[in-house]
């Protein structure tokens, strides 16, 4: 009996030997490089030039790049073995890399992508799928996904990828870190893998915004200028109705930093789908349904990019794809060859578009104008999850990140902390061209954005809050619809409502006053914009239309006062400065 128990004590104790040897063979195999590197190898830059000379500014700096950039005399793989195998060594190196290393980087290797740079899930069958450092369990997002996970878990300083549909912007997402798409055609694309040429932009990887500023000053080949704030910060509304994460919870992060760092007067909402349907006409070309604007033209959208990508995709790689008939994974290969036959109008329509996006979104956000929309529409899907395949998942994330593709212009992915263990985020996106603006503003906002986090998080009344803060903010805009349809009872009982709801908010006072001025109620008027005024002392319209008011009530002096410190305020306003003048002529 005693040899029993003992054999099955050692039994027991060989089983549980070797559990802990397995278990501590994967904790080496995630701690060592989470599966983010296809091939390890070394770029050093050259020697620091001589004082007095500045050192190179990518100094101390490691990085790694997706698999779809040249390196003279290695294969670039694009994700599949047999492209490796049917491609020769490159024979120069891709010129954005050169440029990384020669600007005092040292790269450390290249790393996975999805098959062929196309799908944006981040799993690879033939290299397999990178661990997700901040949640295991779940995909890293791709195409880049082993550039994501190589910062993310702390390997390398930033890494390099290319973005056609999301390809950056999603694993930076899923992987809880900052991915920068630039703006089309801002950084050269010599020795890098064409998905999309039309929706192919240059990004980068970094854990830290001063990094990722770096190195996009060294890409963009930008001089160091004066930093300028955002005049404005336009939160896209109906955006934020597609996702399945915490947008309230978001949305009050982004309101309150900004509210911080540049006053409540800088936010300002709009309805994206509607402003696209106004401004990008050959939309209503691909309108099937008539559903409601707001949800429907971003729809729309999505499908566009998705014919675009697919369409010059098969134009760069049809040839090989009939000649090796390569083994894809399923959802790919639905996706390439769901274009069997293309009329040239289809493809004319589909241009018309993107060119009226570029226009449209460029003059939304012309003058430092951001907008704030989800970067993604769910949380990382869960590793071999049905999720991965849903339509709706696929045409919610497809909606979002259609707005830059199409448009050109440059966004950045700004991680917002965890929900139910899942990393969120949100994006910024400024107009085609607007690189600098966008990596200064990120900059200037990221560590009160990682603040507010907190805040919120700790926060146990915050839920209820923000609920509030939210019912508020869509009865401001009923009455500011209201009050464009100059129904100005209709939107003083709408600006009352928001006032109910949050009595801090010195825009739904200062807005009750135009509408009292409308009406003639000028004792109203001034007492809504004097609220105002305490709250936000530097309120230039709340000084203007209660400079107003107090001129009709006969106030003159006052008025005159009103209409001086808006201009110390603002010095070029006009209104300012001709009510003003034209005051002290008659009165003084």
């Amino acid at each position: 009996m005693a040899s029993h128990t003992t054999n099955l004590w050692v039994l027991l104790g060989l089983g549980l030997a070797g559990i802990l040897l397995v278990t501590r063979k994967l904790k080496k195999n995630i701690k060592e490089d989470f599966g983010a590197f296809v091939e390890k190898l070394q770029l050093l830059p050259p020697p620091q030039p001589a004082p007095p000379k500045a050192p190179h500014p990518l100094t101390s700096l490691t990085f790694a790049f997706s698999d779809v950039f040249d390196i003279e005399g290695y294969v670039t793989g694009f994700g599949h073995p047999q492209w490796a195998t049917t491609r020769g060594a490159a024979s120069r190196t891709a010129t954005v890399v050169s440029t990384l290393v020669e600007g005092g980087a040292t790269c450390v290797g290249k790393t996975v992508v999805d098959e062929l740079a196309y799908s944006i899930n981040g799993v690879n069958k033939y290299y397999g799928t990178p661990t997700n450092p901040a949640a295991h369990a779940r995909v890293p997002g791709g195409s880049c996904s082993g550039a994501a996970v190589a910062v993310a878990a702390n390997l390398v300083d930033f890494s390099l990828g290319i973005d056609t549909v999301g390809g950056v912007r999603v694993p930076a997402s899923f992987c809880g870190i900052i991915g920068f798409r630039s703006s089309h055609g801002a950084v050269s694309h010599v020795g890098t893998m064409p998905v999309s040429k039309s929706l192919d932009t240059i990004g980068w990887f970094a854990r830290d915004p001063n990094i990722l500023r770096r190195v996009g000053h060294v890409l963009l080949q930008l001089p160091y200028g004066i930093q300028r704030s955002p005049r404005q910060i336009i939160i896209a509304d109906d955006c934020f109705e597609l996702p399945k994460i915490p947008v309230d919870r978001i949305v009050q992060v982004v309101t309150k930093s900004t509210e911080k760092l540049f006053g409540r007067q800088v936010l300002k909402h709009e309805n994206l789908g509607q402003y696209l349907s106004s401004n990008v006409p050959s939309l209503k070309l691909f309108h099937k349904t008539n559903g409601e604007v707001k949800t429907s033209s971003i729809r729309v959208l999505a499908n566009i990019m998705r014919f675009i990508q697919r369409h010059e995709f098969k134009y760069n790689h049809e040839e090989w794809i009939n000649s090796e008939k390569p083994t894809l994974d399923p959802a790919i290969s639905a996706q390439i060859s769901d274009m069997l036959e293309t009329s040239d109008t289809e493809i004319e329509n589909c241009k018309s578009v993107r060119n009226e996006m570029r226009f449209a979104i460029n003059s939304l956000l012309q003058d430092d104008r951001i907008l704030v929309i989800p970067t993604t529409a769910y949380p990382p899907p869960k590793l071999g999850g049905k999720e991965l395949l849903s339509e709706d998942y696929q045409n919610s994330a497809f909606s979002l990140l259609s707005i830059a593709s199409l448009s050109g212009c440059c966004q950045v992915t700004v991680p917002l902390g965890y929900h139910d263990n899942c990393p969120i985020s949100v994006s910024f996106l400024a107009k085609h061209g607007g690189d600098r603006f966008l990596l200064d503003t990120l900059q200037n906002m990221f560590k009160s954005l990682q603040e507010q986090v907190d805040v919120v998080a700790t926060s146990k009344s915050s839920s209820n809050a923000i609920s509030k803060e939210q019912s508020a903010e869509i009865a401001k805009e009923k009455g500011n619809q209201a009050y464009k349809e100059k129904q100005w009872q209709k939107a003083i009982g709408f600006y009352t409502e928001a006032i109910k709801l949050n009595g801090n908010n010195a825009t739904y006072y200062s807005n009750r006053s135009a509408a009292y001025l409308e009406l003639g109620s000028f004792l109203q008027a001034e007492a809504d914009c004097t609220n105002a005024i305490k709250l936000d002392k530097k309120y230039v319209k709340a000084y203007l239309r209660r400079g107003t008011a107090r001129e009709m009530l006969g106030y003159y002096k006052e008025a005159i006062e009103d209409f001086q410190y808006a201009l110390v305020l603002e010095p070029t306003n006009k209104r300012a400065s001709v009510s003003a003048d034209r005051l002290r002529k008659v009165f003084m």
